[in-house]
């Protein structure tokens, strides 16, 4: 086994690009990382990286160690995985990131429905709107809304979500309501983190910039505004939709609505994915199909 000793700790750090990184997706400490590289280093009688204080790269007898050592992890990740498909049951570790409000309200409890199915599952869930990178901090998946950005993840299509422009019949008793795009520079606007709102106007995207007394990167504060009748908001359905099915928010420019856009699941392109992720998704598609 002393042949192996090092192989994972190099892998990743070369992976995630810093010792702590490594260390952290691990679950180990640095220091024993650092020891363990240094120690397989040794033995190779090969620099495999190069380390200052800011920065750790791989050299190029280190880029083709790994290239080896990762076909060999891979490999055995895969009997890994057949072993586990066998025997039915997903088990093990799995890391999830999502956004903070549709993560508890709708991500999380999945999740806890899947871990009663499966309760030989152990699941770390962090709840976030920063977008993490989920190499570096060794996640499994991450749920992201809206357009994707990041070319380099695979990434499975959940549901879709649409933005409501809405509000409380109490502000359109006293302000009147807007029928048309240009009026919204009358009305008070509740923003988020953009100046802007998302609408769709002859088939085409077009942003208008908005203003109002509330700015706030909370939605379920923008939305109990709305509710007391403070000014308008836009919102996606996971937020404002009991609201406008109980008639507490009314739906405007509707014929304005932008086309529904993705809630996705990502993963890093060069994972297989295992059994338990696998059947994660399976069951977040399902549950959220219906």
């Amino acid at each position: 086994m002393a042949t192996w000793e090092g192989v994972n700790e190099f892998v990743t750090v070369a992976e995630t690009g810093s010792f702590t990184n490594a260390a952290r997706r691990l679950g180990v400490s640095t220091a024993q990382v650092s020891r363990q590289v240094s120690a397989l280093e040794g033995r190779l009688a090969t620099k495999l990286l190069y380390r200052t204080t800011r920065r750790v790269s791989v050299t190029e007898a280190g880029q083709v160690y790994y290239q080896q050592c990762r076909q060999v992890l891979d490999a055995l990740e895969e009997a890994e995985r057949s072993m586990t498909s066998m025997q039915g049951a997903p088990r093990g570790k799995l890391r999830i990131t999502a956004p903070v409000t549709y993560g508890e309200t709708t991500i999380a409890p999945l999740v806890n429905d899947f871990v009663l199915r499966h309760p030989e599952l152990e699941v770390e869930m962090k709840l976030t709107n920063q977008k993490l990178d989920l190499v570096a901090d060794g996640f499994d998946l991450a749920i992201r809304l809206g357009k994707l950005e990041d070319s380099s993840m695979m990434a499975r299509r959940l549901a879709s979500r649409s933005l409501h422009v809405c509000a409380a019949p109490s502000y359109l008793s006293a302000h009147g309501t807007p029928h048309a795009l240009s009026e919204l520079d009358r009305h008070n606007c509740l923003q988020g983190n953009l100046d802007y709102w998302r609408f769709q106007d002859q088939g085409k995207p077009r942003n208008i910039r908005v203003k109002g007394s509330i700015r706030c990167d909370s939605g379920r504060a923008l939305l109990d505004a709305a509710l007391k009748g403070i000014g308008i908001v836009q919102l996606p359905d996971y937020y404002v939709q009991q609201a406008l099915d109980a008639g507490e928010l009314i739906p405007l420019l509707t014929h304005y609505r932008e086309d529904d856009d993705g809630i996705w699941a990502i993963y890093p392109h060069n994972r297989h994915l295992s059994p338990k992720v696998r059947m994660l998704l399976d069951f977040f598609t399902e549950s959220l199909s219906q």
